[in-house]
This record gives structure tokens, C-alpha cells and sequence, in this order.
């Protein structure tokens, strides 16, 4: 007998990085790398999955800035070069290894990979990858979710309500533009919600949409059923809370199943390891080593010294992982059961870019997961929240806490005396546009403003992405963030200037619409 449910949630999302003036660039092979380790992969679990009867259910986040990636024709033409050069190379360690068995059989499975991933993204798909998960919502297997329009953080954009709305309208129209229909729910970025935020969530239509934990168990007045139902904020939306318990068990480097000795070594890469005369055609132009993909060292242990990576054995650990992973929670869902007199739903969301590029088995370890829920328990059933809304319409009326899901709990990734300074600049461009936008709130302007109005807003929210802060704050590419958020907010400035004066300078206008061409069915009136 049924007792209860699971929501698994992959939250897809890069930060936009788009820079035609430069042939090759270090960044981009971000979506490269997600392309051919992630959103590839799961196409082809989710499909086999529906193609062999096996009844599932997943939510997924595609973020806007990922779909205009993902639709772009330069990305696209970038990225076939990306895989051919991977084709190449494989093809090269597969001459190379002929007499290491172990190595060559590793060698030829990503030879193959890469070549079927070519295939697919070009043949299957005609290069747009939207159309696969497009496909898979309507089939009923994927119930596709938006996030706000460049994943700004929202609760440190507090300075007007109009300014998070744009962020949400971009969203919902770009969504409906791509998806064919309105997405009933929103992943918020990095989980943040504070007060209000639900309130510009009704007004476009949404929902649901998620917190962590502490953003259900701290709500007013306290959930009856904690995490384990949706609660519906006094505007009408429901929000779902993060299951601690099933988060820890995948996303654990410690006590998870990534960490478990028997899985690919992520850091070991042929990029650092091999010599750089004949690595050097596959790394960046500049010299500079890359994770090539290509990895033959299993985790091992924590020391340098790594045993060859066994396919085999992996792929029995995956099995045995979603087999322990289902057990528990049959075991939750019937202990809750018991418990709370309902059917308590589990709400699992994980970055989508962990499984295949962070975790190599992951898409492996989701297709055992959902074949084993299917076939070999009763317990649980993977349901979407758009499902469990329709068949459980009646929850707690109840005010979620300010919360996300970064460092404790709060703002302190986003706001932190590493980042801090950029939010002077963020308010005071965001009150610019809103002056601009009340300027010609009439929509009677020429041409060209409207152009110069649009490419504003434009540049604002690419100014607002809440990457640019995070990746300041881990150390990762720090300069390139810093370099991002002066970008925009410098054009947004001369944008503003310009269009306070009458005087747009057109063909530089033309330049930075054909640079930063992200949502080309934005209206500055978004911000009305």
C-alpha cells in the first residue's frame, strides 16, 4: 500500500556566459562540459526510462539564462567544435593505450560517449536540447519548472518590488516563449525567499515553489505536518521545505554516495596529467590545463595515488546506492505515515550539474532509482508538485521564513565583506531603471529608445545574477565575476545616460545587443 511520496527536483542552472569577440573562451566550456556529462545523460536515462514502461516523475528547474545558452546558435556551433576536438582526443588515447587493456577499454568508452553525444545533440535534438525536455513534459514524465530571469538573489534585491517582478515576468514569458505553456512552479534562486516574494509569484501565475528546511519549520504559524506537506502562504502559493535526510545521503561528500572509493575520480583529468606537447591542441589556447572529461582514476582514497577506475564495479555501486537510497525511504514514508495520519511527500532537490559531471554514475545511480521504485516497492510513489496539489488541494495556511540554502542558512554567501560592494552599485542602477521605465511608462517612444529601454534592462539583470557574488565569495574565477558585474553595470550606466540625454549612439548599441543577447523577448515594461 502506498504511504507516502517522492519529489526529486534538478535544479539546471550556468550563468551566462556568451563572448562572441573571443574565438575560444575559458568559461564557456561550462555548458560544454554540463552539455556532454549532464543534461545529455539524463535526456538519455529519462527517455529509456519512458521507453521501457517505467512509470516516473521528475521536476526540473531549466533557468533562463541556461535556455538562452542552450538556444544559442554561436553556443551551439561552439559546442560541436568542443566535442569534435574530445572526439579527437579520445581517438588519439585510444592509440596510444592499445597495449593497457584496462586504460584502452576506458579510453574507448569515452570515445564512444562523446561520439554519441555529437550525435544526439546534433541529429536528435538539431542542436536545441529544449526540445528533448519539452518532449518529456508532455509525454507526463518531467514537469519543467522556471527560475528567476539571470538567478538573482532575492532577498538582498530588496529595494523594490518591481525590480524582483521583472526578474520573475522575464522568466514566465521566456518559459511560455520556449515550453509551449506558463510553468506552474519556480526553483528561487539559491533557495532565497524573504517576505513578499510570493506575493510577485501570484501575480504571474506561479504556484509552488521550494525553500530549504528551515524556511517551512520556521514558519508562522508552525507547520503541523513540518517539511512533509506543502504549507500555502496566506498570497495562495504553496512552498515545499528540502528533506534533510534523502539531501544528506547524495549530496555528502562525506557521508554520501559521491564519496563512495569505487566511483570516477572527478579531479583526476588527463589535462593535468599528461604531457603538455601532447595535451596542448586540447587545452585552452593560452596554455592553460582544462579538465578534458576524459578520467581513468577511481576515487581511492584521499592521496594522489589512485587505482585505475572499474566501470563494472562502479555501476554495481550505483545500483546498490538507489537500492539503499529507495529503502530509506519506504522506511520514512512508512514511519511518517504512521506519524502524521497523511502521506507524507519527500522533496529531494539536488543541482542537476552533480549528476554526471560532479558524480560520473549519477544518471546511472537515477535510472536504477526510478526502476527500482517502480518495480520492486509500494510504498513510495515519485510524484511532481503540480501532481500532489491536485491530489491533496487542502494544506496549512502558514508565512515562510526568510531562508536559503547556502552557508547557515541565510544571506551570508551573498553578503559577505568579499562581495558586499557590489550592492550600492545593483540599488542604484535598479532605481535608474525604474526612473527610465516610469519616464516612457506609456510604451510611446522610438524605436531605437525602446532598443536602448530593453538592452537596459537587459544589463541589469545580468548585473544582478547571484553567481557573480557566489563565485566571488568561493575564490574560484574571481576576477572574471568582478570583470562581469562592472561590465554591466558600466553599459547600464551609459545606457542610462544616453537615453536621459536623447542622444543614443546606435551602432554601439548594435554591438552590445548582439554581445549580450539574453532574452530577446524582453520589454523594459517588465519593471512597470
Amino acid at each position: 500500500m502506498e504511504k507516502g511520496y517522492l519529489t526529486i527536483v534538478l535544479h539546471a542552472h550556468l550563468p551566462f556566459i556568451r563572448h562572441p569577440e573571443h574565438k575560444e573562451f575559458l568559461e564557456e566550456t561550462w555548458l560544454f562540459e554540463a552539455i556532454t556529462e549532464t543534461y545529455i545523460p539524463l535526456l538519455k536515462v529519462f527517455e529509456g526510462l519512458e521507453s521501457d514502461g517505467v512509470d516516473f516523475r521528475v521536476t526540473m528547474s531549466l533557468t533562463p539564462t541556461l535556455v538562452a545558452m542552450l538556444r544559442d546558435e554561436l553556443l551551439q556551433e561552439r559546442y560541436l567544435y568542443h566535442i569534435g576536438k574530445l572526439i579527437e582526443l579520445s581517438g588519439r588515447e585510444i592509440v596510444r593505450l592499445k597495449w593497457d587493456p584496462k586504460l584502452l577499454r576506458l579510453a574507448l568508452d569515452y570515445h564512444y560517449r562523446f561520439t554519441n553525444a555529437r550525435d544526439m545533440f546534433l541529429n536528435k535534438y538539431g542542436r536545441d536540447l529544449t526540445s528533448g525536455f519539452r518532449r518529456l513534459e508532455e509525454a507526463g514524465k518531467l514537469e519543467l519548472i522556471t527560475c528567476a530571469g539571470t538567478h538573482s538573489y532575492m532577498p538582498l534585491m530588496n529595494t523594490s518590488k518591481r525590480v524582483r517582478a521583472a526578474q520573475v515576468t522575464a522568466a514566465v514569458r521566456q518559459h511560455e516563449q520556449v515550453f509551449g505553456k506558463r510553468p506552474k512552479g519556480i526553483w528561487l534562486p539559491e533557495c532565497g525567499y524573504d517576505y513578499g516574494v510570493d506575493e510577485i509569484l501570484d501575480d504571474e501565475g506561479i504556484r509552488f515553489f521550494f525553500t530549504d528546511t528551515h524556511g517551512v519549520l520556521h514558519a508562522t504559524p508552525r507547520p503541523k505536518y513540518g517539511i512533509f506537506a506543502p504549507i500555502v502562504c496566506p498570497s495562495g502559493v504553496a512552498v515545499f521545505g528540502r528533506d534533510i535526510e534523502s539531501s544528506k545521503q547524495v549530496w555528502s561528500s562525506v557521508e554520501g554516495y559521491p564519496g563512495d572509493l569505487n566511483y570516477r575520480d572527478f579531479y583526476r583529468d588527463i589535462g593535468f596529467d599528461l604531457d603538455y606537447d601532447y595535451i596542448k591542441p586540447y587545452i585552452h589556447p593560452d596554455g592553460i590545463r582544462i579538465h578534458t572529461g576524459i578520467k581513468y582514476h577511481r576515487i581511492t582514497s584521499t592521496s594522489d595515488d589512485k587505482d585505475v577506475y572499474d566501470p563494472n564495479i562502479a555501476n554495481e555501486k550505483a545500483a546498490e546506492h538507489a537500492g539503499n537510497f529507495m529503502f530509506n525511504r519506504q522506511k520514512q514514508a512508512e514511519h511518517l505515515y504512521g506519524v502524521l495520519g497523511r502521506k507524507p511527500i519527500v522533496i529531494a532537490p539536488y543541482d542537476a550539474e552533480l549528476f554526471g559531471h560532479w558524480w560520473y554514475e549519477g544518471p546511472e545511480w537515477l535510472d536504477y532509482l526510478f526502476r527500482k521504485i517502480a518495480f520492486d516497492q509500494e510504498a513510495v510513489r515519485t510524484i511532481t508538485p503540480s501532481e500532489y496539489l491536485s491530489e491533496n488541494p487542502v494544506n496549512q495556511i502558514a508565512a515562510p521564513s526568510p531562508s536559503s540554502w547556502g552557508y547557515k542558512g541565510y544571506n551570508a554567501v551573498w553578503l559577505d565583506s568579499c562581495n558586499d560592494w557590489i550592492y550600492p552599485h545593483l540599488h542604484m542602477a535598479s532605481d535608474r531603471m525604474i526612473e527610465l521605465v516610469d519616464l516612457f511608462s506609456d510604451g510611446n517612444c522610438d524605436p531605437l529608445t525602446r532598443r536602448a529601454l530593453n538592452q537596459a534592462a537587459r544589463e541589469l539583470m545580468l548585473s544582478q545574477s547571484s553567481d557573480w557574488a557566489f563565485i566571488m565569495k568561493t575564490g574560484t574565477v574571481t576576477d572574471y565575476a568582478i570583470k562581469r558585474v562592472k561590465l554591466h553595470i558600466g553599459i547600464f550606466t551609459r545606457l542610462y545616460d544616453e537615453i536621459k540625454a536623447g542622444r543614443i549612439d546606435e551602432e554601439w548599441l548594435s554591438a552590445v545587443e548582439r554581445k549580450d543577447n539574453l532574452l530577446p523577448q524582453m520589454d523594459y515594461r517588465y519593471y512597470l
